[in-house]
């Protein structure tokens, strides 16, 4: 009976666990769903194409998997590096020190880019020497949504550091969930056509579904789409403009609540 009672004792503890936390509640359904909405969409696409399509369709997975890295590897690179610091328990006392909140995040956004650059070597090389895939045969341009990723990627980590602000290490979850919960929206390995209709707006939103678009033109030999990278450009500046003063605004109010000293408890 006493263990009966001791085990209901920590039953209950993770009971009340995901009671408290809607990021940790959510995450149960989270990621089946996601991924029967990414594959789903995928398989659409590939069962409909036909002729020339279908070689896009084939080279778009494998360039699509490591495009959509960059993003994953940016995002993930600012917010774990952020939550290093609340997990060592450092963040107070890295705001008690003369750092300012801009330099932290300077920092961070370097690091990460280090990060995704040597974390992206070794699958680029992969992806040439066993399914001959060359990401850059499109040419230099390439490089320019390569940034327009990772600078998508940063403004994902802002926001995902905001939300720590607010609802502290219980929201450590949105890390990993938020960047790929926008995997279907962002048409990685399809086209925009492939979503139903009253969801393609909300794909239009996003940087990275007018990158995959010129990614797969470039595929089929039209080259450089000026207008979806100048799309793509005009996104990450709005988002990560907003994301900016989001975050500046969860901070200010982190710092007048004192969460910067309780945020990792």
């Amino acid at each position: 009976m006493q263990s009966l009672r001791r085990i209901w004792g920590m039953l209950y503890r993770h009971l009340a666990m995901y009671r408290r936390s809607w990021p940790r509640l959510a995450e149960i359904a989270y990621w089946p769903t996601l991924n029967m909405l990414i594959w789903g969409f995928t398989s659409t696409y590939i069962a409909t194409a036909h002729g020339a399509p279908r070689a896009v369709a084939a080279g778009g997975l494998i360039g699509g998997v490591l495009l959509w890295e960059i993003m994953l590897r940016g995002q993930l690179g600012v917010t774990i590096g952020f939550l290093e610091e609340i997990w060592s328990r450092n963040l107070g006392h890295l705001f008690v020190s003369p750092l300012r909140p801009g330099e932290l995040l300077g920092a961070l956004v370097i690091v990460s880019a280090v990060r995704t650059l040597l974390g992206l070597l070794p699958a680029t090389i992969i992806a040439y020497l066993l399914y001959s895939y060359d990401i850059f045969a499109p040419g230099p341009v390439m490089l320019l949504f390569f940034l327009n990723l990772l600078i998508m990627g940063w403004w994902v980590a802002l926001g995902i550091v905001s939300l720590l602000f607010r609802y502290g290490a219980g929201a450590e979850a949105l890390a990993w969930t938020i960047a790929f919960g926008v995997t279907p929206l962002a048409c990685v390995y399809y086209p925009i056509t492939a979503l139903p209709v009253w969801l393609q707006p909300f794909a239009q939103a996003l940087p990275a579904a007018h990158i995959f678009e010129g990614l797969r033109g470039a595929l089929l030999g039209h080259g450089m789409d000026w207008r979806q990278f100048t799309l793509a450009t005009g996104l990450n500046a709005f988002w990560a403009a907003l994301s900016i003063a989001i975050f500046a605004g969860e901070f200010r109010r982190a710092r007048i609540r004192g969460a910067l000293l309780a945020i990792g408890e």
